[in-house]
């Protein structure tokens, strides 16, 4: 039998090869041809097997559904319900962040004390993560920031620049030019991320690694833009 399924969820090569290896394992499966690009998975087996069995072997973040049957409402909502599910970790990880802010100021609730903690715990735990796969990093990010695309050996560099930026707003030392270096840098990245969003493209989001599975979404604009506009901020603030 031979059956072709829509697949949400996937945003690379590394997605596709994981689905892959996952459907093979199903038994019945005798042969499976998954395409990032359509996002569906044509799959031949020896029998049928229900879409219960693939969604099992499955990780959350991969959705499958049969679009012969699903209604164009359902699979939106598919879509939906999945890039939720592979954005919860950033969510949960910046409002930690926050949280943790505001608790070392809790005291005095001073609003610049606040975004320099923000700032200097954002660097040091993006960093973190990206580190965690150090080889698998760069090449990933080199695929929408114009700098690491350009130089190889910017994107090697770059979780380091973040422990230095992280370093650096946290001990309060010459936050000016750290400020400085956050604007030029996430400003080089967030063009790279319009791009993408603009050209439609289904990449990954280096902005926490590869450990994690995270999309390029609106989202990546909107947390590069929330430290844009803080940084931005503290600048102006310094010269008035």
């Amino acid at each position: 039998m031979k059956h072709t399924y829509s697949i949400s969820g996937m945003t690379c090569e590394g997605c596709r090869d994981s689905v892959t290896k996952k459907i093979q394992s199903v038994e019945g499966v005798s042969s499976v041809e998954v395409s990032l690009e359509d996002h569906q998975a044509t799959i031949q087996s020896t029998e049928f097997i229900p879409l219960e069995k693939f969604q099992s072997v499955l990780k959350p973040a991969y959705v499958i559904f049969d679009p012969a049957v699903a209604r164009f409402t359902d699979s939106i909502q598919v879509e939906e319900r999945s890039k939720m599910a592979q954005l919860k970790p950033l969510f949960l990880i910046l409002a930690g962040i926050w949280i943790i802010s505001l608790l070392l100021n809790v005291k005095t609730l001073n609003a610049g004390s606040i975004m320099f903690d923000y700032m200097g715990l954002f660097f040091l735990v993006f960093a973190g993560f990206k580190l965690a796969d150090y080889k698998g990093f760069p090449p990933v990010f080199g695929m929408y920031d114009p700098l690491a695309k350009a130089i190889p050996t910017y994107g090697w560099i770059y979780p380091f620049i973040e422990i230095a930026l992280g370093l650096m707003f946290l001990a309060r030392y010459q936050t000016q030019i750290a400020l400085w270096v956050t604007v030029v840098v996430l400003g080089i990245t967030t063009v790279g991320v319009v791009r993408s969003l603009l050209s439609k493209k289904q990449i990954k989001c280096a902005c926490l690694g590869t450990a994690l599975n995270l999309p390029m979404t609106e989202a990546t604009f909107v947390e590069n833009a929330i430290m844009l506009a803080m940084a931005t901020l503290m600048l102006t603030q310094t010269f008035t």
